[in-house]
């Protein structure tokens, strides 16, 4: 099964059988992964219908529900780990998600695309248009961002709540970029968070 870049990333760092909880967890992609060759208790929440059925169809343990309303019915620490996978910048309050996240979750994985990305500037800078690049594939009309990060924006947000990065990855398509340029050279970044 080869996963996204990022979905490898969280794959790869989810103990053996741990319980998780993938929120915006699409087909269940990654749920399926983390089930068959980590052994993990995995459970799922999706808004879209058509994606829940889906992942149901692959005997995976998801529900249809909204990030922003639902996840307040989680007891505490729940999970071993909670994931947000390029869903935080469609979150109309990114600080209410990530606070939940993280009282319902040991450790949280979140991943995003970087809006600091270099050919994202150049757009702007020398179109004077949104992007429309391979990880943001769609017009500005049809996108469903609507709160556009860079890795900078990401790391402050985390500082200024006292959250404590425990892993951080970046990537432009599927190649690593080291942490020092990663604002300017990654398309998607990685973290792994915890209280």
């Amino acid at each position: 099964m080869s996963l996204r870049p990022d979905l490898a990333i969280i794959a790869d760092h989810v103990d053996q059988g741990s319980r998780v909880l993938d929120i915006g967890c699409g087909d269940g992609e990654l749920m399926a992964s983390l089930r068959d060759l980590r052994g993990a208790d995995v459970r799922g929440v999706e808004l879209d219908a058509r994606n829940v059925s889906s992942a149901v169809a692959r005997g995976l343990s998801v529900v249809q529900g909204d990030v922003e309303t639902d996840l307040a019915y989680y007891p505490d620490k729940a999970f071993d780990y909670a994931i947000l996978s390029q869903t935080l910048q469609t979150a109309r309050s990114p600080d209410r998600v990530l606070s939940e996240l993280l009282r319902i979750g040991a450790r949280v994985f979140v991943s995003f695309p970087n809006f600091g990305y270099w050919r994202v500037r150049a757009s702007f800078l020398f179109g004077g248009r949104m992007p429309v690049t391979p990880a943001l594939p769609v017009s500005w009309y049809e996108t469903e961002n609507i709160h556009q990060l860079t890795i900078d924006d990401f790391r402050a947000f985390i500082a200024e709540r006292g959250v404590i990065v425990e892993g951080e990855w970046f990537l432009s398509g599927a190649r690593s970029v080291t942490g020092g340029a990663a604002n300017l050279r990654a398309e998607h970044a990685v973290f792994l968070l915890r209280k």
